[in-house]
């Protein structure tokens, strides 16, 4: 009996001179310094419209270089003349463009060149460039799967070797990665986007287990549905127009996604504290919790959305832009979405 107290004595001992430490170790880690960003130049992939582009303003207008890359040359001049338009940037000095295809690796080695030749050095990038897939798994074809990893996973991880070298050299650095709710829990009829998001998610965690130690500070956000006006560049199958019709409303409605604005906010508030990770919206940062502490039921919620709420199986296994597809004919709506498209750069229903 003596000894077993003992032992049970010494175990408690233990686990308390652990719990101890732990949290003088947590602490330590987890004093962070503020990010001067005035000065610091910032490279943002997706930077000519939307999210990206709402970054783009945030970041100038805290005095940062900003480094804007997308694949339409004339969708970042755009960009460039309405960032310089609001005051977002005092002048082109301040400002790169560049037109990359950042599924090639070849394309991200050479926007980090261009940015570093320059303004000396890249000190915070921005994963931020993808593509999304919407309709039922059934008829997602294999080339959809591909093209989200391709662009949504791939393109962020070339970003980050392209720009690590010379971050580890300088022992600082920001890379923030732009994932999504969806890399933390299933959303119905959007497989391909969640497949690669999950993926996106998971690097971006193990990248700041990894590099926290040596000076780079890695960021992973986790938005909900943003006000960005994306949705005419989406990629649907299926019920070619019910399914446009349900992830454009969603997409859209104040209320139900969130500003694209007040997420650059955060997240450029997130980037100046070195925050491990963030989700943009209450209903995110809900979601991810319960789905955390009860998997199965946000399944069987998700299955449920699925089955009575969303599009049924039917129509086409054939990728059609959403651009292509006739649109609600409410005026309303219509009015409510040009103004939202025009705001973010972009383009019409």
């Amino acid at each position: 009996m003596e000894n077993s107290s003992s032992w049970k004595v010494s175990g408690l001992a233990l686990a308390s001179a652990g719990l101890v430490t732990g949290a003088v170790l947590l602490k330590k880690l987890g004093t962070r310094t503020s990010l001067a960003i005035a000065g610091r130049t910032v490279v943002i992939t997706g930077g000519s419209r939307g999210l990206g582009l709402a970054l783009a303003e945030e970041f100038g207008r805290a005095g940062a270089n900003v480094v804007l890359a997308a694949r339409s040359e004339s969708e970042l001049q755009t960009a460039k003349q309405m960032l310089l338009t609001r005051g977002a940037v005092p002048s082109e000095n301040r400002i790169e463009l560049v037109a990359c295809d950042l599924r090639e690796n070849t394309d991200c080695l050479r926007l980090i060149r261009v940015a570093t030749e320059r303004f000396g050095r890249v000190d915070v990038l921005i994963n931020n460039a993808g593509v999304i897939y919407v309709g039922p798994i059934e008829k997602q074809p294999l080339e959809a799967y591909r093209d989200a990893m391709e662009s949504d996973f791939f393109a962020s991880l070339q970003m980050t070797y392209a720009v690590l070298p010379q971050m580890l050299d300088r022992g600082e650095g920001s890379i923030v990665n732009i994932t999504s709710i969806g890399g933390k829990m299933p959303v119905p009829h959007l497989a391909p986007y969640n497949a690669a998001k999950f993926a996106a998610t998971g690097f971006s965690e193990t990248l700041h287990a990894e590099l926290r130690g040596k000076g780079i500070r890695v960021t992973t956000v986790c938005p909900g549905l943003l006000r960005t006006g994306s949705y005419p560049n989406a990629i649907v199958v299926g019920d070619l127009e019910k399914e446009y019709r349900w992830f454009s409303l969603s997409s859209s409605l104040p209320g139900v996604a969130h500003e694209s604005k007040a997420a650059a906010a955060k997240i450029l508030a997130a980037t100046r504290e070195g925050r491990t990770e963030i989700t943009i919206g209450r209903d995110a940062y809900l979601a991810a919790r319960v789905h955390g502490l009860l998997p199965e039921t946000v399944q069987a919620v998700a299955s449920l959305a699925d089955r009575f709420v969303l599009p049924r199986t039917t129509g086409t296994t054939i990728p059609t832009p959403a651009r292509r597809i006739r649109s609600l004919r409410s005026s309303l709506w219509q009015s409510l979405s040009r103004q939202l498209t025009q705001s973010q750069n972009q383009p019409s229903t």
